[in-house]
């Protein structure tokens, strides 16, 4: 089964750096097949016969043993990101993709925590996903603030629509 791994806070700033090449060796060397990265914003494409719990508690032990880092995980197997990509309900409005936003969750979101949404930006709840459209971009964005200073579950990270689009032709890739 092939799994999508995203690191929640990493290379933003001088804090929490891992090189994209040094974490591939490291996930290689623990048993993980097959291992892409995606940028340098933690994104990660593997192999690994086990579960998802399986796969996020591994790279948790290779962050905190080979880098020092306790940062968040989140993982997704490729079922569902293929789920994520097709079912896209913001197709209709989003025309950007830089712009167009999915938010992660580790379990499913409170739908108390939703925010209030105002026309242009718009929010589609899923089972473990947001989907956001700010037109205006997301620091100009009410319901992207909203959501950073409360987020809907204990861990969440998002990824522009652009990024999880190339998540998924790297799944494509891998299974040709």
């Amino acid at each position: 089964m092939r799994f999508v791994v995203l690191l929640r806070g990493v290379n933003l700033g001088p804090s929490n750096r891992v090189r994209m090449g040094e974490l591939r060796e490291a996930l290689e060397e623990a048993g993980f097949g097959e291992v892409r990265t995606l940028l340098q914003s933690g994104n990660v494409v593997l192999a690994h016969q086990g579960t998802a719990e399986e796969v996020e508690a591994g790279v948790r032990d290779v962050l905190a043993s080979r880098f020092g880092l306790g940062v968040d995980v989140i993982v997704r197997d490729e079922d569902a990101l293929r789920a994520i990509v097709a079912d896209n309900p913001l197709r209709d409005v989003a025309t950007d993709g830089s712009r167009q936003f999915v938010v992660f969750c580790s379990q499913p979101p409170d739908p108390a925590r939703l925010p209030e949404v105002a026309a242009p930006d718009r929010l589609v709840a899923r089972s473990l996903e947001r989907h956001v459209w700010c037109p205006h971009g997301m620091r100009e964005s009410p319901v992207m603030t909203a959501l950073g200073r409360r987020p809907p579950a204990p861990t969440t990270t998002f990824r522009n629509w652009n990024t999880v689009a190339k998540l998924a032709a790297l799944l494509e890739e891998g299974a040709r």
